[in-house]
């Protein structure tokens, strides 16, 4: 696929924010033209569908600021600077949920928006949960929940939970207690 690829002429920062960067490239596309392309840099990500011996899972409600509204998801969190996935994943299901698991399972890794970021989301399946103490960061507001996988999949089908990385998460799930994928 090397004839699809496009050849960076130069590259610019043109907003250095908290934790996101936009970079502007200056390309050669496969047909000899240039063009520009902006794009956000992100420090990469891991989320992790925590499964209780009951059955059911640990989800979060938190307001998401850039859609304006309260969100269902799995917990998640963005890698601190060097930090292994599985590291970010243990330390934020203990800070966002108060569990903690002994049990890691790495499922996929996911580019949830590639027309506009380099964002990378590792994906886990926690098990053996011990609930331990919430560890919010500041400025960190949510609400922890335990919910069905089938009832979680009926408000995916509504329409009611829209966060891309917790679909793929929920439909991982499934596939891996309907026996079809381990």
């Amino acid at each position: 696929m090397k004839h699809l690829e496009e050849k960076t002429i130069s590259s610019r920062q043109v907003f250095k924010g908290r934790f996101l960067k936009i970079e502007q490239d200056q390309v050669q596309a496969p047909n000899g033209k240039i063009y520009h392309r902006e794009y956000i840099l992100h420090p990469g990500a891991a989320m992790m569908i925590p499964l209780l011996p009951n059955g059911n899972v640990v989800m979060v409600h938190q307001y998401r600021h850039a859609v304006k509204q309260v969100m269902l998801e799995f917990p998640a969190g963005k890698r601190d600077r060097g930090e292994d996935s599985l590291v970010t994943a243990k330390r934020e299901l203990s800070e966002e949920t108060g569990y903690i698991a002994n049990d890691w399972k790495f499922l996929t890794a996911i580019h949830p928006v590639i027309g506009y970021s380099n964002e990378q989301i590792d994906l886990y399946l926690a098990k053996d949960l011990s609930k331990t103490q919430q560890q919010l960061d500041e400025g960190e507001f949510l609400e922890v929940i335990e919910i069905a996988p089938q009832e979680l999949m009926s408000l995916i089908q509504q329409g009611k939970v829209t966060d891309v990385k917790t679909q793929i998460g929920a439909f991982w799930l499934d596939k891996i207690l309907r026996g079809e994928w381990n």
